[in-house]
């Protein structure tokens, strides 16, 4: 079933990208792939382009994927291991999503991240008092692991 699925899903991934996302598998391995996500132009994280790691589970899609940035961020929800702190891809994961989903809501957490729900409690509560300074902070990492320079 696993397989099955995922075979369906790299088809739609390839004929269907999510917005400038891209993904598919490491090698021949069906249950590891690699994504990227550019950070949107409207966020901090403009003009860098940042890398995931994939693995499905062999019960997939019954349970959710484990996805982990492995491009450094400064970001509420996502902390220093690329670990993600998001609902769909915990409590709230149904079948029906896909990795474009994934994709797409991990791309939506770049400009509106959860504070309220952080993996690092530090870096929410700048983005609640002090914006300016979570701006500048996510700027300067973004510009130093994820532009390629």
């Amino acid at each position: 079933m696993a397989l099955k699925r995922i075979t369906k899903e790299l088809y739609d991934l390839q004929h269907d990208p999510p917005s400038s996302c891209s993904a598919g598998p490491v090698r021949d391995d069906l249950f590891h792939w690699q994504a990227t996500i550019p950070g949107p132009s409207e966020s901090p994280y403009s003009g860098g382009l940042f890398s995931l790691d994939i693995h499905f589970p062999t019960d997939y899609p019954f349970k959710p994927p484990k996805v982990t940035f492995t491009t450094r961020i400064y970001h509420p929800n996502i902390n220093k291991d690329g670990n993600i702190c998001l609902d769909i891809l915990k409590e709230q994961w149904t079948p029906a999503f896909t990795i474009s989903k994934v994709l797409l809501s991990i791309s939506s957490l770049f400009t509106d991240p959860n504070p309220d729900d952080p993996l690092v409690p530090e870096i929410a509560h700048l983005y609640k008092v002090d914006r300016k300074s979570y701006d500048k902070t996510a700027r300067e990492w973004t510009s130093k692991y994820a532009t390629g320079n």
